[in-house]
């Protein structure tokens, strides 16, 4: 049985976030190349953001703190913490609203 702290985790990779060149901190915290799935924590500095990239296949996006917009083309999608965000099969990019961490989960066949 392995635990994390999601709380801790996050305050962690803000503070790291703030104080990188890029704006932005992240940890797998589970997963991997011999797995399906994988789960990464991704800390941003308001402002900063994820530039447009492939989906990584099936995958959600969980906002933990702070909030976030999912751009799609020309659809734009909010987040704020709580809520569940369905990554569309469709290139993409994440623009960090406030100081944001999101869980991407991500499931890929083998």
């Amino acid at each position: 049985m392995q635990k994390e702290s999601l709380t801790a985790l996050v305050r962690q990779h803000l503070e790291k976030a703030m104080t990188a060149s890029s704006g932005r901190s992240a940890h797998t915290l589970y997963g991997g190349h011999e797995h399906v799935l994988r789960q990464t924590l991704i800390a941003l500095r308001a402002g900063s953001n994820l530039d447009e990239h492939e989906s990584p296949g099936e995958a959600t996006l969980q906002v933990l703190h702070g909030r976030v917009t999912l751009v799609v083309a020309e659809n734009r999608w909010n987040g704020s913490p709580g809520d569940l965000m369905f990554i569309p099969p469709s290139p993409h990019s994440l623009e960090a609203v406030e100081d944001s961490v999101v869980l991407l989960t991500v499931g890929k066949a083998r």
